[in-house]
Protein backbone atom coordinates (compact mmCIF):
# COMPACT_ATOMS: atom_id res chain seq x y z
CA UNK A 1 0.00 0.00 0.00
CA UNK A 2 3.25 2.24 0.77
CA UNK A 3 4.13 2.21 -2.65
CA UNK A 4 1.08 2.92 -4.28
CA UNK A 5 0.50 5.89 -2.11
CA UNK A 6 3.81 6.80 -3.31
CA UNK A 7 2.74 6.82 -6.86
CA UNK A 8 0.10 9.03 -6.44
CA UNK A 9 1.49 11.55 -4.28
CA UNK A 10 4.31 11.80 -7.33
CA UNK A 11 1.13 12.26 -9.38
CA UNK A 12 -0.26 14.72 -7.27
CA UNK A 13 3.17 16.46 -6.44
CA UNK A 14 3.70 17.11 -10.13
CA UNK A 15 -0.08 17.89 -10.40
CA UNK A 16 0.67 20.78 -7.97
CA UNK A 17 3.56 22.24 -9.46
CA UNK A 18 1.89 22.59 -12.67
CA UNK A 19 -1.27 24.28 -11.53
CA UNK A 20 0.72 26.48 -9.81
CA UNK A 21 2.93 27.43 -12.15
CA UNK A 22 0.52 27.48 -15.74
CA UNK A 23 -2.61 28.60 -13.13
CA UNK A 24 -4.86 25.60 -14.43
CA UNK A 25 -6.76 23.01 -13.03
CA UNK A 26 -5.19 19.76 -12.02
CA UNK A 27 -7.54 17.51 -13.50
CA UNK A 28 -5.83 18.25 -16.70
CA UNK A 29 -2.78 16.49 -15.38
CA UNK A 30 -4.24 14.20 -13.15
CA UNK A 31 -6.64 11.99 -15.37
CA UNK A 32 -4.48 10.77 -17.87
CA UNK A 33 -1.91 10.09 -15.08
CA UNK A 34 -4.36 8.12 -13.25
CA UNK A 35 -5.92 6.39 -16.32
CA UNK A 36 -2.20 5.21 -16.94
CA UNK A 37 -1.62 4.11 -13.19
CA UNK A 38 -5.13 2.64 -13.11
CA UNK A 39 -4.71 0.53 -16.58
CA UNK A 40 -1.22 -0.23 -14.69
CA UNK A 41 -2.90 -1.51 -11.78
CA UNK A 42 -5.46 -3.61 -13.22
CA UNK A 43 -8.14 -2.38 -12.53
CA UNK A 44 -11.67 -2.52 -14.22
CA UNK A 45 -11.32 -1.21 -17.96
CA UNK A 46 -15.25 -0.29 -17.66
CA UNK A 47 -14.70 1.79 -15.06
CA UNK A 48 -11.34 3.20 -15.69
CA UNK A 49 -11.87 6.49 -16.96
CA UNK A 50 -14.43 7.38 -14.82
CA UNK A 51 -12.66 6.49 -11.20
CA UNK A 52 -10.34 8.77 -12.94
CA UNK A 53 -12.88 11.41 -13.07
CA UNK A 54 -14.26 11.06 -9.84
CA UNK A 55 -10.79 10.76 -7.66
CA UNK A 56 -9.60 14.14 -9.86
CA UNK A 57 -12.75 15.98 -8.82
CA UNK A 58 -12.69 14.71 -5.20
CA UNK A 59 -8.83 16.22 -4.98
CA UNK A 60 -10.18 19.42 -5.84
CA UNK A 61 -12.60 19.66 -2.62
CA UNK A 62 -9.16 20.04 -0.73
CA UNK A 63 -6.98 22.16 -3.18
CA UNK A 64 -10.06 24.60 -3.86
CA UNK A 65 -10.88 25.59 0.01
CA UNK A 66 -6.69 26.45 -0.01
CA UNK A 67 -7.38 28.33 -3.20
CA UNK A 68 -10.23 30.36 -2.53
CA UNK A 69 -9.29 31.34 1.02
CA UNK A 70 -6.16 33.09 -0.13
CA UNK A 71 -8.01 34.85 -3.08
CA UNK A 72 -10.72 35.88 -0.44
CA UNK A 73 -8.17 37.39 1.60
CA UNK A 74 -6.70 39.60 -1.36
CA UNK A 75 -10.35 40.72 -1.76
CA UNK A 76 -10.39 38.91 -5.12
CA UNK A 77 -13.77 36.66 -5.15
CA UNK A 78 -17.02 38.20 -6.50
CA UNK A 79 -19.36 36.15 -3.89
CA UNK A 80 -22.22 37.41 -5.77
CA UNK A 81 -21.32 35.69 -9.05
CA UNK A 82 -20.70 32.72 -7.03
CA UNK A 83 -24.33 33.28 -5.04
CA UNK A 84 -26.08 33.36 -8.30
CA UNK A 85 -23.95 30.78 -10.75
CA UNK A 86 -23.18 27.74 -7.87
CA UNK A 87 -27.08 26.36 -8.42
CA UNK A 88 -26.58 26.20 -12.08
CA UNK A 89 -22.83 25.06 -11.08
CA UNK A 90 -24.18 22.12 -8.93
CA UNK A 91 -27.29 20.89 -10.81
CA UNK A 92 -25.01 20.50 -13.77
CA UNK A 93 -22.18 18.96 -12.16
CA UNK A 94 -24.49 16.61 -10.32
CA UNK A 95 -26.00 15.74 -13.64
CA UNK A 96 -22.98 14.94 -15.45
CA UNK A 97 -21.53 13.46 -12.69
CA UNK A 98 -24.59 10.94 -12.96
CA UNK A 99 -24.61 10.48 -16.64
CA UNK A 100 -21.22 9.50 -16.98
CA UNK A 101 -21.05 7.00 -14.68
CA UNK A 102 -23.70 5.36 -16.92
CA UNK A 103 -21.73 7.00 -20.06
CA UNK A 104 -18.97 3.86 -21.66
CA UNK A 105 -15.25 4.90 -20.90
CA UNK A 106 -14.73 4.74 -24.80
CA UNK A 107 -16.50 8.03 -24.80
CA UNK A 108 -15.34 9.98 -21.74
CA UNK A 109 -11.85 9.13 -23.28
CA UNK A 110 -12.65 10.60 -26.45
CA UNK A 111 -14.40 13.48 -24.74
CA UNK A 112 -11.32 14.28 -22.81
CA UNK A 113 -9.27 14.27 -25.93
CA UNK A 114 -11.36 16.65 -27.42
CA UNK A 115 -11.42 19.02 -24.35
CA UNK A 116 -7.19 18.78 -23.89
CA UNK A 117 -7.05 20.44 -27.75
CA UNK A 118 -9.15 22.68 -26.69
CA UNK A 119 -6.97 23.83 -24.33
CA UNK A 120 -3.88 23.29 -25.93
CA UNK A 121 -5.34 25.45 -28.62
CA UNK A 122 -6.26 27.99 -26.14
CA UNK A 123 -2.80 28.39 -24.23
CA UNK A 124 -0.79 28.13 -27.82
CA UNK A 125 -3.23 31.22 -28.44
CA UNK A 126 -2.50 32.67 -25.36
CA UNK A 127 -5.82 35.25 -26.63
CA UNK A 128 -8.26 36.87 -23.67
CA UNK A 129 -11.53 37.17 -24.80
CA UNK A 130 -11.82 40.57 -25.71
CA UNK A 131 -14.53 42.10 -22.83
CA UNK A 132 -17.76 43.28 -24.85
CA UNK A 133 -20.55 42.61 -22.54
CA UNK A 134 -22.16 42.70 -18.63
CA UNK A 135 -22.70 39.44 -16.87
CA UNK A 136 -26.21 38.42 -17.49
CA UNK A 137 -29.50 37.80 -15.61
CA UNK A 138 -30.50 34.66 -13.30
CA UNK A 139 -31.20 32.32 -16.09
CA UNK A 140 -28.55 33.24 -18.19
CA UNK A 141 -26.01 32.80 -14.73
CA UNK A 142 -27.84 29.36 -14.30
CA UNK A 143 -27.70 28.66 -18.03
CA UNK A 144 -24.02 29.52 -17.75
CA UNK A 145 -23.18 27.73 -14.95
CA UNK A 146 -25.24 24.46 -15.68
CA UNK A 147 -23.09 24.13 -19.28
CA UNK A 148 -19.57 24.71 -16.93
CA UNK A 149 -20.67 21.79 -14.23
CA UNK A 150 -21.59 19.38 -16.97
CA UNK A 151 -18.44 20.04 -18.89
CA UNK A 152 -16.43 20.04 -15.87
CA UNK A 153 -17.89 16.62 -14.33
CA UNK A 154 -17.28 15.13 -17.52
CA UNK A 155 -13.39 16.13 -17.99
CA UNK A 156 -12.40 16.05 -13.73
CA UNK A 157 -11.66 20.02 -13.61
CA UNK A 158 -12.74 22.92 -11.33
CA UNK A 159 -13.88 24.95 -14.19
CA UNK A 160 -11.92 27.35 -14.30
CA UNK A 161 -10.77 26.99 -17.63
CA UNK A 162 -14.54 27.86 -18.84
CA UNK A 163 -15.38 30.08 -16.33
CA UNK A 164 -12.91 32.15 -16.53
CA UNK A 165 -13.22 33.01 -19.75
CA UNK A 166 -16.61 33.51 -19.31
CA UNK A 167 -15.81 36.32 -16.64
CA UNK A 168 -13.60 37.95 -18.65
CA UNK A 169 -15.82 38.45 -21.62
CA UNK A 170 -18.37 40.13 -18.98
CA UNK A 171 -15.76 42.59 -18.02
CA UNK A 172 -14.92 40.94 -14.69
CA UNK A 173 -11.41 42.19 -14.23
CA UNK A 174 -8.79 39.33 -14.51
CA UNK A 175 -7.46 39.36 -10.98
CA UNK A 176 -11.18 39.12 -9.74
CA UNK A 177 -12.13 36.08 -12.42
CA UNK A 178 -9.37 33.92 -11.46
CA UNK A 179 -10.30 34.24 -7.49
CA UNK A 180 -14.12 33.91 -8.15
CA UNK A 181 -13.33 30.91 -10.27
CA UNK A 182 -11.43 29.11 -7.72
CA UNK A 183 -14.44 29.59 -5.71
CA UNK A 184 -16.40 28.27 -8.06
CA UNK A 185 -14.40 25.20 -8.44
CA UNK A 186 -15.87 24.24 -4.73
CA UNK A 187 -19.54 23.37 -5.56
CA UNK A 188 -18.08 22.04 -9.17
CA UNK A 189 -16.11 19.62 -6.73
CA UNK A 190 -18.41 19.20 -3.91
CA UNK A 191 -21.92 18.16 -6.70
CA UNK A 192 -19.18 16.02 -8.60
CA UNK A 193 -17.72 14.14 -5.95
CA UNK A 194 -21.27 13.18 -4.57
CA UNK A 195 -22.43 12.28 -8.04
CA UNK A 196 -19.31 9.68 -8.56
CA UNK A 197 -20.32 8.39 -5.29
CA UNK A 198 -23.20 7.90 -5.87
CA UNK A 199 -22.98 6.69 -9.47
CA UNK A 200 -20.41 3.98 -8.65
CA UNK A 201 -22.32 2.41 -5.70
CA UNK A 202 -23.52 0.07 -7.94
CA UNK A 203 -20.61 -0.59 -10.37
CA UNK A 204 -19.33 -4.54 -10.27
CA UNK A 205 -15.87 -4.87 -9.71
CA UNK A 206 -14.35 -2.15 -8.18
CA UNK A 207 -11.68 -2.46 -6.26
CA UNK A 208 -11.02 -2.32 -2.21
CA UNK A 209 -10.59 0.86 -1.06
CA UNK A 210 -13.13 2.48 -2.78
CA UNK A 211 -15.78 5.20 -2.51
CA UNK A 212 -18.39 4.90 -5.42
CA UNK A 213 -15.93 5.97 -8.09
CA UNK A 214 -13.44 7.28 -6.10
CA UNK A 215 -10.49 5.43 -4.97
CA UNK A 216 -9.48 6.18 -1.96
CA UNK A 217 -5.64 5.95 -1.74
CA UNK A 218 -5.22 7.65 -5.05
CA UNK A 219 -7.22 10.60 -3.30
CA UNK A 220 -4.99 10.49 -0.54
CA UNK A 221 -1.95 10.58 -2.06
CA UNK A 222 -2.25 13.44 -4.76
CA UNK A 223 -4.68 15.17 -2.26
CA UNK A 224 -1.46 15.66 0.45
CA UNK A 225 0.99 16.01 -1.97
CA UNK A 226 -0.86 18.59 -4.66
CA UNK A 227 -1.43 21.05 -1.82
CA UNK A 228 2.33 20.99 -0.89
CA UNK A 229 3.80 21.46 -4.26
CA UNK A 230 1.25 23.52 -5.58
CA UNK A 231 3.14 26.69 -3.77
CA UNK A 232 6.68 25.66 -5.74
CA UNK A 233 4.39 26.11 -8.80
CA UNK A 234 3.85 29.43 -7.66
CA UNK A 235 7.06 30.14 -6.98
CA UNK A 236 8.55 28.84 -10.04
CA UNK A 237 6.28 31.11 -12.03
CA UNK A 238 7.75 34.19 -10.75
CA UNK A 239 11.25 33.13 -12.20
CA UNK A 240 11.13 31.06 -14.86
CA UNK A 241 9.61 32.02 -18.41
CA UNK A 242 6.46 31.07 -18.06
CA UNK A 243 4.61 31.98 -21.81
CA UNK A 244 7.40 29.61 -23.52
CA UNK A 245 7.15 26.55 -20.91
CA UNK A 246 3.13 26.91 -21.25
CA UNK A 247 3.45 26.62 -25.08
CA UNK A 248 5.45 23.83 -24.46
CA UNK A 249 3.34 22.70 -21.76
CA UNK A 250 -0.01 22.79 -24.59
CA UNK A 251 2.04 20.98 -27.11
CA UNK A 252 2.60 18.13 -24.17
CA UNK A 253 -1.25 18.55 -24.18
CA UNK A 254 -1.32 17.63 -27.59
CA UNK A 255 0.84 14.66 -27.29
CA UNK A 256 -1.36 13.51 -24.05
CA UNK A 257 -4.68 13.88 -26.17
CA UNK A 258 -3.34 12.11 -29.56
CA UNK A 259 -2.38 9.18 -26.97
CA UNK A 260 -5.81 8.85 -25.56
CA UNK A 261 -7.43 9.26 -28.50
CA UNK A 262 -4.71 6.12 -30.34
CA UNK A 263 -6.07 3.85 -27.03
CA UNK A 264 -9.54 3.90 -28.25
CA UNK A 265 -8.40 2.81 -31.82
CA UNK A 266 -9.20 -1.46 -31.28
Amino acid sequence: MLAILAIYAMIGGVAGILAGLFGIGGGLVIVPMLVFAFSRQGMPQASIMQMALATSMASILFTAVSSFLAHHRRGAVRWDIVRRISLGIVLGTLAGATVASRLPTVFLKGFFAVFLVYVSATMLRNKKPAPSRQLPGTWGMFGMGGVIGLISSWVGIGGGTLSVPFMLWCNVAAHTAVGTSAAIGFPIALAGTAGYVLGGLSASGMPAWSAGYIYLPALVGIAAASVLTAPIGVRLAHSLPVDRLKRAFALLLVVVAIRMAWSLIP
